[in-house]
């Protein structure tokens, strides 16, 4: 029983290294993929190491497979949040090694602070943040992404995957101001001349849609113990 206990940790780390292997093999394939296709990454400068990247139009699983090419070939790490069932085996290794960070929402928790929390402890982190939030055609963005950004005082990145002309990457970055449907019209514009996988999923005006939000600051509710 010994010998038992004493091979455990090698076997552990013997699996680790099998499912780290795994994981790069699938991401090594997707970049692969990605050029196979004849994408195209762009930038419009540097990206700032602590920022929210705007993943839109959202409308097909396509877009995640070929961002994950984009980031690679724009060599830097995106981050992103998933349910926290996808990080189970076997595809934990591969959504935590690709930016993944899981998220419990069965419990009501606020995802927002949890990000903002997340900003504080890292020097960098890039979050990859699709508001439309479902591939399916939606009326209107969820704000989650700028109550982040406000939250954190980090710049939104507009990400985009142009599948007319197979050109994806980042564009312009700018510091949110509170006012939402100005810097939504500003976002609004640049999105104007992409075309995403399924035209007809994508919100018609992110500007006419969000009816008059306004932005108003969440207090935080410090933790006791």
């Amino acid at each position: 029983m010994g010998d038992e206990f004493a091979d455990r940790p090698r076997v552990m780390v013997a699996r680790a290294e099998r499912a780290g292997l795994v994981s790069r093999t699938a991401r090594a394939a997707l970049v692969a993929f990605y050029r196979q296709q004849g994408w195209r990454a762009q930038s419009d400068g540097p990206v700032p190491k602590r920022c929210i990247i705007i993943a839109a139009p959202h409308t097909s699983n396509w877009d995640f497979l070929f961002f994950v090419g984009l980031t690679h070939d724009l060599g830097f790490q995106a981050h992103f949040m998933g349910k926290q069932e996808l990080f189970r085996w076997p595809m934990a290794n591969f959504m935590r090694e690709n930016g993944g960070i899981p998220v419990d929402r069965s419990t009501g928790g606020n995802y927002v602070q949890a990000m903002i929390d997340q900003f504080a402890r890292r020097d960098v982190f890039r979050l990859t943040i699709a508001p439309e939030g479902t591939r399916s055609a939606v009326r209107k963005w969820r704000t989650g992404f700028y109550h982040i950004a406000m939250g954190a005082g980090v710049p939104l990145v507009c990400g985009l995957m142009d599948y007319a002309k197979k050109i994806g990457g980042l564009g312009p970055a700018f510091m949110p101001t509170g006012d939402y449907a100005a810097d939504m019209a500003r976002v609004e514009e640049y999105y104007r001349s992409v075309t995403p996988k399924h035209p007809q999923h994508a919100t018609a005006s992110i500007v006419a849609a969000s009816g008059g939000y306004r932005y108003v600051a969440a207090p935080r509710v410090e933790e006791t113990v």
